[in-house]
C-alpha cells in the first residue's frame, strides 16, 4: 500500500488554511487526484477482515461526474486540480501559476522543464526502468515522452502523442507512443503485464474498452512495431515510486540523439504538428 506523506500532501494543496477552507468533496478529490498519480500500480485497499478489494461499478464511477467542477479528461496543463505540487511555490488550490515563458526556437527540453512537469518524474522513471531491462535506445527514448502529451489531453494521450511526435521521430517511436495507452487495457502475460487493479478504480470493475479500443488492440497485436508498443505499457507500469530518483538530465542524450528538433523551434515549423506545440507553450491564449 502506498502511503501519502500527510505533510508533503497538505503542502501541495497550499498550506493547512487552504486545506481548511476546502469543502470535504474537494478534500476528497484532491486526494483521488494524488492517488491516481502515485499509485498506477497499487491494488485497492483490503477491507476489514481480509475480504476482497472492493471496485466501484461503472454506474458509481460515471454518478461522480457532476459532483466535480473539472472534466477528468482535461490536459493537465490547463487543470489547476492536477497541477498538484509540480510547481514552485506551489499554486492555491484550484488556481494556476504563471508559466515561465518559452526560450526563442524552444526545442524537446525546453519544453519538458517548462511545460511538461507533472510527467517527467514519471517518465524518467519509465525510461529508467526500461533502460535497467535491457531496452533498446529507441524503447528508453519512446518510454521518456510517452505520458508528455497529457499536458495537452489525458484522454487519448496515445494519439495525441502520436500526432505531437510523429515529424520529429522514427515510425517505431511514434508507433508505441501512440498505441501504448490502448494495450494497457488488454493483459499480456508473456510480456509480463498484468491489468492493473488502478483501472479497476478508476474506470469500474464492470468496464470494457469500447469497440474503436478493441478493434486497435486487435491491428496493434499484429503489427511488426507491436512489441514496441507493449513494451511501454509494461515500463509504463514500474515507474510510479516514489523512492526512485532519475536526474533531469539522465536522458538528455537520447533526446539529442533520437528527436529532430526544427531549427525554427516547436511550433514554429510548419509541421502538421506545430499547432499543437503551440498550444502547448502558450495555454492560457483564449482563442
Amino acid at each position: 500500500m502506498f502511503d501519502i506523506d500527510r505533510r508533503d500532501f497538505i503542502a501541495s494543496l497550499g498550506g493547512a488554511a487552504a486545506v481548511a477552507a476546502m469543502s470535504q468533496e474537494a478534500k476528497a478529490d484532491a486526494l483521488e487526484d494524488a492517488l491516481n498519480h502515485g499509485l498506477q500500480t497499487a491494488s485497492a485497499p483490503a477491507q476489514p477482515g481480509g475480504a476482497p478489494a472492493k471496485f466501484p461499478t461503472m454506474a458509481e464511477v460515471n454518478a461522480k461526474i457532476p459532483t466535480r467542477n473539472y472534466r477528468r479528461g482535461v490536459g493537465v496543463l490547463f487543470a489547476a486540480k492536477a497541477l498538484g505540487s509540480t510547481y514552485d511555490p506551489v499554486p492555491p488550490p484550484d488556481l494556476v501559476p504563471v508559466l515561465p515563458p518559452m526560450p526563442p526556437r524552444a526545442g524537446m527540453k525546453d519544453f519538458i522543464r517548462l511545460r511538461f512537469q507533472w510527467s517527467i518524474v514519471h517518465c524518467l522513471q519509465s525510461a529508467n526502468h526500461a533502460q535497467k531491462s535491457g531496452a533498446d535506445e529507441e524503447i528508453v527514448f519512446a518510454c521518456l515522452i510517452h505520458d508528455h502529451p497529457q499536458a495537452l489531453f489525458r484522454v487519448n494521450h496515445g494519439h495525441w502523442g502520436g500526432q505531437l511526435y510523429e515529424p520529429y521521430v522514427s515510425e517505431r517511436v511514434t508507433f508505441a507512443v501512440r498505441h501504448h495507452a490502448a494495450l494497457r487495457f488488454f493483459p499480456d502475460a508473456k510480456a509480463g503485464y498484468t491489468y492493473p487493479d488502478l483501472y479497476r478504480s478508476m474506470f469500474g470493475e464492470d468496464y470494457a474498452p469500447p469497440a474503436d479500443v478493441q478493434a486497435e488492440y486487435e491491428m496493434v497485436r499484429k503489427h511488426k512495431f507491436y512489441e514496441a508498443a507493449r513494451a511501454v505499457t509494461v515500463h509504463d507500469l514500474y515507474a510510479f515510486d516514489p523512492n526512485v530518483k532519475v536526474a533531469p538530465d539522465a536522458f538528455d542524450h537520447l533526446i539529442d540523439k533520437h528527436f529532430r528538433n526544427p531549427k525554427e523551434g516547436l511550433g514554429y515549423d510548419g509541421s502538421s504538428a506545430a499547432h499543437l506545440w503551440r498550444t502547448i507553450a502558450n495555454p492560457d491564449t483564449p482563442l
